[in-house]
């Protein structure tokens, strides 16, 4: 969670240097950017299940923490309501570029959902970029890596949010054609990148959780 969060910032600032203004976290969660926002000119759309969304705002008013002015909610269940629809009517502009962060979501979706959103963004302005978190199916991973797999599946499970989409970088990469550029980091490049030389020893382990980013 700090890698990928932490990944999806670095890659907003540069956005914002190239001029971006806005930034969409899709399926936001309890994220906190919105209030240590760092860029006054930058307005930050949180887009969220209409459940999860209310939870969060319940507790930041039992926390007292007030709502940023450059806040803007947007509740969407994205297996059944229109993304692009809804962030309109809050006052997206879709005709000017946005960064977008997709992070810690992607494998609760169907095929299906994940596609629309992608679509979606792609028809965004040249400019345009995105983060997001995802993970390689079973097959793909070491034995004990697939017994972790299995403990956390069944725990998801459980809790009625089943995991439902996995892909390998070359999957993954063929549902991002219509995109400029991409990177796809796995373990090996995320350690490098954030965890170097620390005296704590943090560092991420396996190599189920990938992180990818591409630009219009």
């Amino acid at each position: 969670m700090v890698a990928r969060s932490r990944y999806a910032e670095d890659n907003l600032a540069q956005a914002v240097a190239a001029g971006v203004t806005q930034y969409v976290l899709l399926g936001a969660g309890l994220d906190t950017f919105a209030h240590r926002n760092p860029y006054s000119q930058v307005r930050v759309f949180e887009v969220d299940h209409p459940a999860t969304q209310q939870w969060k705002r319940e507790l930041l008013q039992t926390s007292r923490i007030s709502s940023p002015a450059n806040l803007t909610y947007a509740a969407v269940d994205f297996e059944r309501e229109s993304l692009h629809e809804r962030l309109q009517t809050v006052g997206f502009d879709a005709k000017a570029p946005a960064f977008f962060a997709w992070l810690g979501v992607v494998p609760y979706l169907t095929l299906p959902a994940f596609r629309s959103t992608v679509s979606f963004i792609a028809s965004q302005p040249v400019g345009s970029g995105l983060v997001l978190d995802y993970g390689q199916p079973r097959s793909a991973l070491p034995f004990f890596e697939q017994l972790a797999h299995d403990s956390i599946a069944s725990r998801v499970q459980q809790a009625g949010e089943p995991f439902q989409l996995f892909f390998t970088p070359p999957e993954i990469a063929a549902e991002f054609t219509a995109f400029r550029t991409l990177e796809d980091l796995g373990t090996p490049e995320i350690n490098k990148r954030y965890f170097t030389d620390r005296s704590d020893s943090l560092k991420l382990l396996g190599t189920a959780i990938r992180l990818l980013r591409v630009w219009l």
